[in-house]
């Protein structure tokens, strides 16, 4: 190709044509952006497209503001807004939840038009002697009739009765433990605690685990004072220890209501029951009768004859018989619908407790529930559920140890420790409990959520795997079933008999460097068969290992008549000619101490070493 048309082919363009070009590509006038709306993190990339700037002008803003961004860099909620503000733009965060998210989707907020009163939800707890089966009795007995009576108590854990023309529904199976796997669940299933204490004993254990588990659920309390026709009744006495546990009564100056009952005679317990109404109307419970149902399962079970049977406890929505559901992860269509008298329905409003039929597994109790309109979408999100739920367990336990916690306060993620205290005396929890919570370490806190007297049980490992608490015992051990449920559901429990050392422990955690335990394990025994002095080594022992073995160079304690008589190290293990590492039970070896020959025979080498191991 000649060079001249090379030239010309690869000329550059005229004056003219830039000036022409550059006209065309002058930028438009920036549209002016209002609003945003975001679901999440951003990067500074992200925000400035949204936006519609320069990402080198929120660099530039940032970095004003003491924050080194790049382009690529993600912004949180807190950022991002302060972004907005001076660039007048009004910021709002939409949280999208997933589909298969049923707890989150049972949360969302309703339209308040849509919202229409429904019954409360009612749970009564208390000590095991106290009168709360006879006061269940009493109240089902008192309002609903006989012929009904049976059908209850054979078909469903839960019931509802009818108190001057409004309906009550009383949950009847959750003990403390379920109450507490129920919340560790994230399921709120009653309104209202009522908390039954007798009158002639007063405060005892169980009275406190309701107190807790009420206050931890953080739901309105009713303590219903019950044999209170026996002459050694003492409600003042019941009033001021029930204050000594944060339930101060509205007569003194507090917010928790009280009631005087006979649950043995029916004496008070229609008052208890207004009690609750009126307590129900200002507290204005509602739902949202007209959408698909959703709620919790109270409890579950397989029966030979009719597979899965599952009670539910309708919370939003109503449940219709042959609608597709998914519960926990386990999904199905309700076949069959029975209401608390044994009745077959075909339908089921809020706070309505049924017992259905069609579920393809038992689900778990405080598995959330949701109806849906086809059973093949159900049957999806149960599989992605189920998916999820073997992920999770694989990767965490809910509960949670001193060396995770230590971490997470490290990487500024915890801000309160959760402790449940276990003394053999009151005295003592106190004392842990007080000088524990004095503990404050840059803004890191102990909140203790339960301190009290007695040994660990199986209460305090649900508790704990609910709250993600860590038990402190003081002269008390846990007994073997204990500590099988505490691994199953990875509760921390540390065991001490002195106190200073628990709060050190506590202390070193709170500052996120929990230092490693040692402990001292005898690993073995020899025996002193013979003697050899050596002019340059020493004395060596011929030996018989008897127990465990030795090592080379292990730490030793040369034990004559069952008394130490030196404390040291070998200086050589050798089996014949050759140096070994070490000499198993049943053999013989020769070996040397370091520093020290008065050695006898029949004298015993004790060998032991250092491990680490979990402190307790």
């Amino acid at each position: 190709m000649p060079k001249t048309q090379h030239r010309k082919g690869n000329r550059r363009p005229s004056n003219n044509n830039r000036y022409k070009n550059n006209n065309n590509s002058v930028p438009k006038k920036r549209e002016e952006v209002k609003e945003l709306v975001y679901h999440g993190p951003m990067s500074v990339g992200e925000l400035a497209a949204a936006l519609n700037r320069n990402a080198s002008e929120i660099i530039k803003l940032l970095f004003m503001m003491g924050t080194m961004v790049t382009i690529n860099s993600t912004l949180d909620d807190e950022n991002i807004e302060l972004v907005c503000m001076e660039f007048n733009v009004e910021c709002r965060k939409e949280i999208i939840i997933e589909e298969d998210d049923l707890e989150e989707l049972m949360n969302e907020e309703e339209d308040e038009a849509l919202l229409k009163s429904r019954p409360p939800v009612i749970t009564i707890m208390g000590h095991v002697d106290h009168g709360k089966t006879t006061l269940l009795d009493t109240i089902r007995k008192t309002h609903v009739t006989e012929g009904e009576f049976g059908g209850i108590t054979q078909h469903i854990g839960a019931y509802q009765v009818n108190v001057s023309g409004k309906l009550v529904t009383f949950l009847d199976t959750p003990g403390h433990e379920a109450f507490t796997a129920m919340r560790a669940r994230g399921a709120k299933v009653t309104d209202v605690v009522v908390i039954v204490v007798a009158a002639d004993d007063g405060v005892m254990p169980q009275t406190m685990e309701a107190i807790d588990h009420a206050k931890a659920a953080g739901v309105p309390v009713i303590v219903a004072v019950n044999k209170i026709d026996k002459a050694e009744a003492n409600l003042d006495r019941i009033m001021g220890e029930m204050s000594d546990h944060g339930m101060m009564p509205e007569e003194w100056g507090g917010d928790t209501i009280f009631t005087k009952i006979s649950a043995k005679f029916g004496d008070g317990v229609p008052e208890l029951l207004e009690t609750i109404l009126v307590l129900s109307e200002v507290e204005n419970f509602r739902a949202n009768p007209n959408k698909m149902a959703s709620g919790t399962v109270i409890e579950a079970k397989l029966d030979k004859g009719r597979g899965p049977v599952t009670t539910l406890l309708v919370q939003s929505g109503t449940l219709h018989t042959g609608d597709a559901v998914v519960v926990g992860t386990a999904f199905g269509r309700v076949r069959k619908m029975v209401d608390d008298r044994g009745r077959e329905i075909k339908e089921a409003r809020p706070s309505t407790p049924v017992e259905i039929i069609g579920l393809n597994d038992v689900p778990i109790a405080g598995d959330v529930f949701k109806a849906y309109d086809h059973e093949k979408k159900a049957r999806q999100i149960a599989e992605t559920r189920l998916s999820k739920r073997i992920d999770q367990e694989r990767n965490a336990s809910s509960a949670m140890s001193l060396d995770d916690l230590a971490r997470q306060i490290e990487q500024g993620e915890v801000q309160d420790i959760n402790v449940i205290i276990k003394a053999d005396v009151q005295g003592s929890a106190e004392a842990v409990k007080a000088s524990m919570e004095k503990l404050d370490v840059d803004g890191v806190r102990v909140n203790v959520i339960r301190s009290q007297a007695g040994g660990i049980t199986e209460s305090d490992i649900m508790l704990a795997s609910a709250s993600k608490a860590v038990i402190y015992g003081f002269n008390v051990r846990p007994n073997a079933m204990v500590r099988k449920k505490a691994e199953e559901e990875g509760v921390d429990i540390r065991l001490h008999n002195i106190i200073y050392k628990a709060l050190e422990e506590m202390e070193s955690v709170m500052k996120g460097m929990l230092a490693p335990v040692y402990e001292e394990v005898v690993i073995g025994q020899a025996n002193v068969r013979q003697l050899y002095k050596v002019s340059k080594i020493g004395t060596i022992a011929g030996c018989m290992v008897t127990d465990g073995k030795l090592k080379a160079e292990c730490n030793i304690r040369l034990i004559r008549d069952g008394v130490v008589v030196y404390t040291g190290r070998l200086a050589s293990l050798r089996r014949y000619e050759n140096d070994v590492k070490e000499v198993q039970n049943g053999f013989d070896c020769g070996l040397t101490i370091e520093n020290y020959n008065d050695i006898k025979v029949d004298d015993i080498i004790e060998a032991y070493e250092d491990q680490q191991v979990e402190a307790v």
